[in-house]
């Protein structure tokens, strides 16, 4: 099995634990003080992982290019995560965890429209059965 594919099911694997404790964690607290302990939780972490692993690059190293498209991300998980929070607090996992999945098909169309990557038949027709099923579990 490719590392690729290893890490990619450990990522699926953490992200449906992620929904059923965020659900849990949210019960009580406000969803935007939730997003901040999660983020302090994560920086804490792979701050330590960092450290552990000596791969802080050197400032003479980093590219602003690459270094702005990763503060552009960092902003756009955030608000993933804020919205994805306050829709656990009011509403159920099994509805509201599909409607975040739909996160795969629309990285998988700007994959296409942004990074110019080539689908083959079967992969526009996986991410049509992704949306529709994404669909079919979340909606009434």
């Amino acid at each position: 099995m490719t590392d690729w594919l290893v890490f990619a099911l450990g990522s699926a694997v953490f992200a449906g634990l992620t929904a059923i404790l965020t659900k849990l964690g949210v019960e009580a607290i406000p969803a935007t003080a939730a997003t901040l302990i999660r983020t302090v939780v994560i920086l804490g972490c792979v701050g330590l992982l960092v450290a552990i692993r000596r791969e802080w690059p050197h400032a003479g190293s980093l590219n602003l290019r690459n270094v702005g498209f990763l503060v552009a991300s960092g902003l756009t998980t955030g608000l993933s995560w804020l919205c994805y929070n306050r829709a656990l607090q009011h509403g159920p996992v099994s509805l509201v965890a599909p409607l975040d999945k739909l996160s795969l098909v629309i990285a998988i169309g700007l994959s296409v429209v942004i990074l110019g990557e080539r689908l083959t038949a079967w992969q526009w027709l996986g991410a049509s059965c992704m949306t529709l099923g994404a669909l079919l579990l979340a909606l009434k």
